[in-house]
């Protein structure tokens, strides 16, 4: 018999990514706990390597690699309230950025360009069964996300205030609330189900601080994009599952336009995820996966230097076990590929550096515990 649920514990890897692959997503914002069976909790810590190296179109030398490894950790616990309503609280960390551009006599157009930004969500969800194959879930985010943004080099022109190149602008931490909706469909006989869920935008009004004004406190107001995931998986054979999910991003609508930069500092293109899996069940106690990510390459290659990639492909591989019928532990890795993409500035868009041939390798471990 399938071990209907063993798909829940396959590797953080397998959603982790670059920050600039999807916008500023960093974990797809997973609901998948929520029907694990029984009370359960986890731990999840995911780090991403990346390499992002470009080619300075002034001088043909390297920009250096502009991108910083991250971690990414999440925690969650799933409690039965009555046979029919559960209850799951999320912890993670879905939005962020690490992009420097190192000083250099070789990459002058770009080089002290930098943006940082973190994100900490807390979702709190409730999910309803009507029977054994017709469910809804909603709940709560709560959102806090800060940033700082510098813009340097001579694509930026001189110095404020006749030009951007020096400028920098901090948005201080501030929380916001957003909201999850979704349903799903479920046979369990053959370990179907279909979960779609809604995540709505997320209004922030940062604190904003520029030196262009030295002093003066402005606010600026940025949306965090809504979203649509689609989750998919169904058996296919003893022990073997497919799966795969859809999500798609309206990144275009996060704008970062502070006071005193006259400009979108952020300019992001929506986008849709693709992935596609097996996983396989080896023993009452082993199980594996392999999955493959896609997500397709904007016709516009030039893009934000803040985000120079366009698209990726990804491979992922990863191994739970069941140390007892109480706790498992899953690990595995996942390489993306990364788009190639050139990074523009002013106004008409002017390509300033061109990235290609650059990648990402991701590695995740997922302890769980029933009680």
């Amino acid at each position: 018999m399938m071990k209907t649920q063993f798909l829940a514990a396959i590797p953080l890897c397998l959603s982790v990514t670059l920050a600039q692959a999807g916008g500023l997503d960093r974990n797809g914002q997973p609901i998948g706990i929520l029907f694990e069976e029984g009370n359960y909790a986890e731990f999840s810590f995911g780090r991403t390597s990346p390499s992002l190296t470009g080619t300075d179109l002034a001088t043909a030398g390297p920009t250096g690699d502009v991108a910083l490894s991250f971690n990414n950790v999440a925690l969650g616990l799933k409690m039965d309230i009555t046979d029919q309503l559960s209850f799951a609280l999320i912890a993670d960390e879905p939005f962020g950025s690490d992009i420097q551009y190192p000083v250099s006599a070789t990459s002058p157009l770009l080089g002290g360009t930098s943006a940082f930004s973190s994100s900490t969500a807390l979702t709190g969800l409730l999910r309803y069964e009507f029977d054994d194959r017709i469910s809804v879930h909603g709940g709560l985010r709560v959102l806090r996300t800060d940033g700082n943004i510098t813009l340097s080099g001579q694509a930026y022109g001189p110095p404020p205030p006749v030009g951007l190149s020096g400028y920098n602008v901090a948005l201080d931490a501030d929380t916001a609330l957003g909201y999850v909706v979704g349903a799903a469909y479920e046979i369990p006989d053959i370990a179907l189900r279909v979960a779609l869920t809604y995540n709505s935008e997320i209004e922030h009004e940062f604190d904003t601080r520029e030196n262009v004004a030295p002093g003066v406190v402005s606010t600026t107001n940025t949306t965090v994009p809504q979203s649509i995931n689609l989750d998919f998986q169904t058996g296919i054979a003893p022990r073997t599952l497919l799966f795969g999910s859809i999500r798609w991003a309206e990144w275009s609508a996060t704008k970062v336009r502070p006071q005193g930069s006259g400009v979108d500092l952020i300019d992001l293109n929506d986008t849709t995820t693709f992935t596609l899996g097996l996983g396989r069940q080896f023993t009452d106690r082993l199980s594996g996966s392999i999955a493959f990510g896609y997500e397709a390459e904007d016709d516009d290659t030039l893009v934000s230097p803040l985000a120079p990639t366009n698209g990726f492909r990804s491979i992922s591989v990863g191994l739970s076990y069941d140390v007892d019928d109480n706790i498992t532990v899953a690990g595995g890795i996942r390489y993306t590929d990364l788009g190639d993409a050139f990074a523009e500035t002013g106004t008409p868009d002017t390509a300033r550096a061109s990235f290609s041939g650059n990648d990402a390798v991701s590695l995740g471990l997922r302890v769980g515990f029933r009680f």
